[in-house]
């Protein structure tokens, strides 16, 4: 992870990373003379190689021309992968003997050179969990490459003493810190409809969720010292904000007005509608790009700094839009 990080930054210094875990950066690059905005997804392992990239058609056009080179690159590293000398025998051996030893249910991958192998724990819970090891020909004497999904670093200590049994517990303790938080997040998932991310990775830290509209900020600010400690996290927003969290087995999308009220899709380019116009009779939301559009187009708007004022597309009461830098 620091060094796909350390990459990136050294690389595009206007990337900056959007969620704790890292798997996603959004920012500028500068390609051809002009500046243009992007917005990195990477896997679960991190490899730049897998990652999705979502930006303007103007850039996907010139990053299309690089498209051979980089082809050409990565047959070149695959030629040489493939003639690299083989691990000794004792690699083999000893790593046979580690994974008896942990025990062959722990095991849910292993390539057909075992340099790369996954392994399962559950927690108390009953969630399961996966660490993907990518081993090296040096191994144990060097330390392996490690991933997991959690919501923190996972930073394992090694030496070469070690096997994949220290680091397998260094992975069990890792995972029951954890649980507090994923049986919060999991009772919020279950419980609530959860609009994104669609399919949270135990790695997010966050849950947009569908609420019926009600004048929330009121109720916040008059219920706030109900919030008790020793209660869940959904049941103190329950008691504050006075509501009962729809749920996606309740109700169905038609129930919500969730597409843009002027692309009139749900998504676009990965984000889903963000902005809300204010009136409490009309509640529409958009998506900032679309609305920045709009409002860009009105000869009634005004814009100040990063603060665009118009009129609802809908209602055509007062909305104020904050850019974010989202903008394409």
């Amino acid at each position: 992870m620091a060094v796909t990080e350390a990459s990136l930054l050294r690389q595009c210094p206007l990337l900056l990373p959007q969620n704790r875990s890292k798997t996603v950066y959004e920012g500028f690059i500068s390609a051809q003379g002009r500046d243009f905005h992007l917005r990195i997804v990477l896997p679960e392992d991190l490899q730049l190689k897998n990652a999705r990239l979502l930006c303007s058609w103007q850039l996907r056009t010139i990053l299309s021309g690089y498209h051979r080179i980089v082809q050409q690159e990565v047959a070149l590293k695959n030629r040489q992968e493939l003639y690299a000398l083989p691990p000794p025998p004792q690699f083999y051996s000893s790593l046979i003997e580690e994974i008896g030893t942990l025990g062959w249910d722990k095991l849910v991958y292993a390539d057909t050179c075992f340099s790369t192998i996954k392994l399962k724990a559950e927690d108390a819970s009953g969630r399961e969990h996966l660490i993907t090891l990518k081993l090296k020909a040096k191994y144990p004497a060097e330390s392996p490459d490690y991933f997991v999904d959690f919501p923190v670093p996972f930073c394992a200590s090694w030496t070469p003493q070690s096997s994949l049994i220290s680091i397998y517990s260094q992975f069990l303790a890792a995972i029951e810190s954890l649980k507090a938080f994923w049986d919060v997040m999991d009772e919020i998932d279950e419980k609530t409809w959860v609009l994104e991310p669609e399919k949270p990775p135990r790695s997010a830290t966050a849950r947009r969720i569908a609420l019926v509209v009600k004048p929330l900020g009121i109720k916040l600010s008059r219920n706030i010292h109900l919030w008790d400690p020793e209660n869940s996290v959904l049941q103190n927003l329950k008691d504050v904000l006075e509501i009962d969290f729809p749920a996606r087995a309740i109700l169905e999308k038609s129930d919500f007005t969730m597409d843009c009220g002027i692309c009139y899709a749900y998504q676009l380019d990965g984000t889903i509608p963000d902005q809300v116009c204010d009136n409490s009779q009309c509640g529409q939301p958009f998506h900032q790009i679309c609305l920045y559009e709009w409002l860009r187009g009105l000869l009634t708007s005004r814009q100040s700094f990063n603060i665009i004022f118009g009129e609802c597309p809908y209602c055509s009461k007062p909305i104020t839009l904050k850019m974010s830098g989202r903008k394409h």
